[in-house]
């Protein structure tokens, strides 16, 4: 009997997908085009920071890092331009911050050598 095993880093990606599929869907249902866009940002990031294109495996570590500043750019405009104490929008910064977190977390774990 063989069992299947999810690969080593998967519980990462999989908080990475679920941060940003958040937090990008908390940005679209705002409506206004400039959340609009950032939501869209977020999932075209994520596109081609997981998909299993060969033609994008070599910028997927450039991309993690965009990624990482996109987010930490969002939380800081947040402060910057919004209405800091709404609670929707500090529980979005909130998850955008265990974004960055699992970003810089996944990207010490791909830079170590395998073995």
């Amino acid at each position: 009997m063989t069992s299947l095993r999810p690969p080593a880093g998967y519980p990462l990606m999989s908080g990475i997908i679920l941060t940003t599929l958040i937090t990008a869907g908390v940005h679209l249902s705002f409506g206004f085009p400039l959340f609009i866009l950032n939501g869209l940002g977020y999932l075209g990031l994520l596109v081609l920071l997981y998909a299993p294109v060969p033609a994008l495996e070599r910028i997927q570590p450039i991309v993690r890092y965009v990624l990482i500043g996109y987010t930490v750019l969002t939380i800081v405009l947040y402060f910057v331009m919004g209405p800091p104490f709404m609670a929707v929008g500090l529980l979005t910064k909130a998850v955008e911050a265990v974004l960055v977190v699992l970003l810089i977390l996944e990207a010490s774990r791909s830079r170590r050598p395998a073995g």
